[in-house]
């Protein structure tokens, strides 16, 4: 029972009222480094401490392709890809979630309209995610503003489909919603989705300044989990009131 509740659940739970947006994130990259919590600590918005798996935070880069988006079941952007740094979060109501620390976005119409109505920290750059042959993918971003010029690639195998994932990879994937800073508060904003078809990921290579950029102490050697999966379709609920 102890194991089971340090980790999320892995159905998401029900969404408190209808959801306003619909996106979809394909053919995503998840690679995860383990941190000090007491080095991450300060990026945390307020009321919210590092969620923690066996004492230790993780910081991630996650990468995925959005074919689209729909507003009222309107599809307002194009398609694009993401490219962001994140931490697991968890508040004084148990409500675990992610803090993203930068979010790295190929179109300026899509980063201008989230930075205004969400106030998450999109970027603008020239992002690019590759599908090759063999199971190979790789993928690089080149930030054009701000922070002009931070960087990151990396390339993976994609092996089998994982039947069982471990408890380490329920915790950095079955996240059911976001903590970010807005008008002065901390707010919540619930995500669900059917849960992640994960692929083990072999013969990882990544190099750049990603996370130093967001604040992070660069992690020394490779991710200690690195994943891959065919994607969901994502349902986001508006904010609701601060955590």
């Amino acid at each position: 029972m102890e194991r089971e509740a340090r980790v999320p659940p892995v159905i998401a739970p029900p969404m408190p009222g209808p959801a306003l947006v619909r996106q979809g994130w394909a053919g995503a990259v998840f690679l995860h480094w383990p941190v000090e919590p007491e080095r991450v600590a300060h990026l945390f918005p307020a009321g919210t401490r590092p969620d923690l798996f066996d004492g230790t935070a993780y910081v991630g880069l996650v990468a995925f392709h959005v074919p689209f988006t729909r507003v009222l079941g309107l599809s307002p952007l194009g398609a694009f890809d993401e490219v962001n740094v994140r931490l697991y979060s968890v508040d004084g109501q148990g409500r675990r979630g992610v803090v993203f620390l930068t979010m790295d976005a190929d179109s300026l119409p899509a980063v201008s309209a989230a930075r205004v109505v969400t106030g998450l920290p999109y970027l603008w750059s020239d992002t690019g995610l590759r599908q090759r042959g063999h199971g190979r993918c790789a993928g690089a971003v080149v930030r054009r503003r701000p922070q002009r010029r931070a960087w990151g690639r990396w390339s993976l195998r994609v092996e089998e489909p994982r039947a069982d994932p471990t408890p380490l990879e329920h915790f950095l994937t079955a996240r059911w919603g976001l903590h970010t800073p807005w008008a002065g508060a901390t707010r919540w904003i619930r995500v669900s989705h059917e849960p992640w078809r994960l692929h083990r990921a072999t013969d990882v290579s990544y190099e750049g300044d990603l996370l130093t950029r967001a604040g992070v102490v660069s992690p020394r050697g490779a991710p200690v989990s690195a994943l891959w999966s065919p994607g969901v379709v994502a349902e986001v609920t508006p904010t609701l009131p601060p955590a």
